[in-house]
C-alpha cells in the first residue's frame, strides 16, 4: 500500500502548482499598493485594478500600505504566498532607489520578485516660479555659477525620486545645488511659488497640472521628454549625460507558477494597448510602454547599478 500511495501523494503534488495555474483565479485578487490613497501610483493601481477585474472575472481589492519609501507594502508582498493572488505595482523608490540606499532592506528587489512586466515610464519636472531668472539648465547652471551660495532646491525628502534627479544635476551637469527635503510634494510646489526655495524636482502627476496651467514653469524633465509635457526638453536634450529611464513595473513574488505570471503579464500588454487607458496614464505624466518581464528585470538591474553610483557620489544616506 504504502509502494502505491507514496507515487500518487508525489504526484498530487507536483501537480498542485498545475492545477492552481489552469483555475486561477478562482477568488479576488489582492492588490497591495505600497502608496498612500490618492497619490499617482495609487491612481495607476485603481486604474489597472478596475482593468484586470473585468478580464480576470473577479474582483480585484486594492490595499493600500504606505510607509518607509514604500518598503513597508513591498516587503509584505515579498512574504505573500506565490499563488497570484498577491500582485503589486512598484516605482523607482521601492526596486531601484531604496536599494541603491539601503543595505539592509528587509527584501530582495531582485531575487524576491518576478515581474510582469514595465508599464510606462514616468520622468520628474525640474520647476520654478514664472519670475524665475532662468529657464532651463544652462540658464540655471549661469545663475548658479553668478552666486556665491548654492541653489535651493526642493524635492520630497531624502533618496527620493526627485532628490535623485537633483543630485545627477550636480554629478552630471556641473551645478552648485543644495538639497531641501520637504515631507511631500505639495509643500514643495508651495513654497516654489512662494519664494521659498529656488526649484523643485516633483513627480509628473503632481507638476504637470501646475505647468499646463501656468502656475510655475518647467526648466527641464529627468530623465526623459514626456508627452505630458511636450515642450520641455529632458536632461539628454540639455547636455547632461544621464537618461537612465524612470519605470513603473507590475510584481508578484518569487515562486509564482509561470502560468499565471504568463497570463498577467499578457493582460498587462493587453491593457496597456487600450487607448483609454494610455489617455489615463498620460493624465498621471506617466507613457504607457509594455516591457515584457524578463526584459525588465534586467533592466533593472542596471538601474540599480547607475543609481546605486548616484547615491554613492552624493552621500544619499537614510535618515
Amino acid at each position: 500500500m504504502k509502494h502505491v500511495l507514496l507515487p500518487m501523494l508525489l504526484s498530487a503534488v507536483l501537480a498542485a502548482p498545475a492545477v492552481q495555474a489552469q483555475d486561477y483565479p478562482n477568488r479576488p485578487v489582492r492588490m497591495l499598493l505600497p502608496f498612500s490613497a490618492g497619490g499617482g501610483g495609487d491612481t495607476l493601481g485603481r486604474i489597472l485594478a478596475e482593468r484586470f477585474a473585468a478580464e480576470l472575472k473577479q474582483p480585484v481589492i486594492v490595499e493600500n500600505k504606505p510607509g518607509a519609501g514604500g518598503t513597508i507594502g513591498i516587503q509584505s508582498v515579498a512574504r505573500s504566498t506565490p499563488d497570484g493572488y498577491t500582485i503589486t505595482i512598484g516605482g523607482m523608490s521601492t526596486h531601484v532607489l531604496s536599494p541603491s540606499v539601503y543595505s539592509n532592506l528587509p527584501y530582495d528587489p531582485v531575487k524576491d520578485f518576478v515581474s510582469i512586466g514595465a508599464i510606462g515610464t514616468s520622468s520628474i519636472l525640474v520647476v520654478a516660479a514664472n519670475d524665475f531668472p532662468a529657464n532651463d539648465i544652462a540658464g540655471l547652471r549661469a545663475l548658479a555659477s553668478s552666486r556665491k551660495e548654492p541653489i535651493q532646491y526642493g524635492s520630497w525628502g531624502m533618496g527620493s525620486t526627485g532628490h535623485f534627479c537633483g543630485e545627477v544635476l550636480v554629478q552630471k551637469g556641473n551645478l552648485k545645488l543644495q538639497h531641501v527635503p520637504y515631507k511631500g510634494t505639495t509643500q514643495v510646489i508651495t513654497d516654489v511659488i512662494g519664494g521659498h526655495v529656488d526649484v523643485g524636482f516633483v513627480d509628473m502627476a503632481t507638476a504637470t497640472p501646475m505647468v499646463t496651467q501656468g502656475k510655475v514653469k518647467a526648466l527641464a524633465v529627468c530623465t526623459q521628454r514626456s508627452p505630458s509635457v511636450p515642450d520641455v526638453r529632458s536632461y539628454k536634450e540639455q547636455g547632461v549625460d544621464f537618461d537612465r529611464e524612470l519605470n513603473w513595473a507590475m510584481y508578484v513574488p518569487a515562486g509564482t507558477p509561470k502560468p499565471v505570471v504568463a497570463k498577467l503579464s499578457s493582460m498587462l500588454e493587453k491593457t496597456l494597448a487600450e487607448p483609454a487607458v494610455v489617455e489615463k496614464l498620460l493624465g498621471l505624466g506617466i507613457t504607457a510602454h509594455y516591457i515584457a518581464g524578463p526584459t525588465h528585470e534586467k533592466a533593472n538591474e542596471a538601474d540599480i547599478k547607475a543609481w546605486k553610483a548616484v547615491a554613492q557620489e552624493a552621500g544619499i544616506k537614510p535618515q
